[in-house]
């Protein structure tokens, strides 16, 4: 008797830990802080529970930006403690066919969003242990089945906001999908003959500096030495839009001002910018899937 009250004590302790989150949650979306949107989703999940941590990864996305959303996931997903959950939502099909779902990554977390594009970088980044489609009729703000236009806050925060909580199971959440998101393509870094190509997933909007997905390992392989010279084409939709050389250094104080260099950002992603000026507003680059880059070692004459 004694191993079997044992064993079922046993039981539940596992099939609470599966359902226990960290109570951290944490809101990312495209609606700005001009209205009371993103007060109305953080209402919603104090509703839920007064003890959640409730965190803002940014409310400003540009509207309708999939790609942008995915990347701040991805950017941000990563320094937050296992086990976060977060609710992202850009999504310019709200009420259409597109599914609501929950990704649960192979560390734990958990990513409360449309299956729109949003997920393609996280995905990627921290892999996929499952994904579930939300039941709307089961997992939503109560009295808000009339509602079609503010998922956000009746489906996408409740729904996060429980399971942050521990109110509800991950298993709960509704039919298991094949683990596969809808994604994004993009240019990946790939190094052949002495030359990489990448994409341009974001600006270093403050200050206008180009931020690329060639990280420092792939990089390294050009065996360029700081103060070196690096041959860099920039591209849109496959046009070229900025050609040029520039240094390979570690601060932006190493050139004068004005002048372009290349560099390691916070991410360890090779980046270019220009001393105290912006690069991406003197050269008309931006950002997103569509922009990607050519660099290679300077020709030396």
């Amino acid at each position: 008797m004694n191993r079997f009250i044992t064993l079922s004590v046993f039981i539940l302790v596992l099939s609470f830990s599966a359902v226990a989150q960290n109570k951290i949650l944490v809101f990312q979306t495209d609606f700005g802080l001009k209205d009371g949107a993103v007060s109305a989703m953080k209402g919603v999940a104090m509703g839920v529970s007064s003890d959640l941590k409730i965190f803002d990864l940014t409310h400003e996305i540009p509207a309708y930006n999939i790609w942008e959303a995915s990347y701040r996931l991805m950017q941000t997903a990563f320094y937050y403690p296992k086990g976060t959950v977060f609710v992202s939502v850009v999504d310019p099909g709200v009420g259409s066919s597109r599914k609501s779902v929950v990704l649960k990554t192979l560390n734990g977390d958990l990513f409360v969003s449309p299956d729109n594009g949003t997920l393609t970088l996280i995905s990627e980044k921290l892999g996929i242990d499952s994904i579930r489609e939300i039941d709307e009729t089961k997992n939503r703000l109560p009295g808000s089945e009339a509602s079609y236009t503010f998922h956000g806050r009746d489906v996408y925060a409740y729904t996060g906001a429980r399971l942050a909580a521990g109110e509800l199971r991950f298993s709960d959440v509704g039919p298991l999908l094949p683990s596969k998101v809808v994604s994004i393509e993009y240019q990946k870094p790939t190094l052949e003959n002495e030359t990489i190509k990448g994409n341009i997933p974001i600006l270093d909007i403050q200050y206008g500096n180009i931020w690329t997905n060639i990280d420092a390992a792939i990089f390294k392989q050009l065996n360029l030495k700081y103060g070196e010279v690096l041959s860099v084409e920039i591209f849109h939709s496959g046009k070229s839009v900025y050609k040029g050389n520039m240094p390979y250094v570690t601060t932006f104080s190493a050139v004068k001002n004005g002048a372009p260099l290349c560099y390691l950002n916070s991410l360890l992603n090779i980046s270019f910018a220009l001393n105290e000026a912006s690069f991406a507003e003197i050269n008309h680059v931006a950002s997103g899937p569509e922009w990607s880059v050519v660099i290679s070692k300077a020709v030396k004459k």
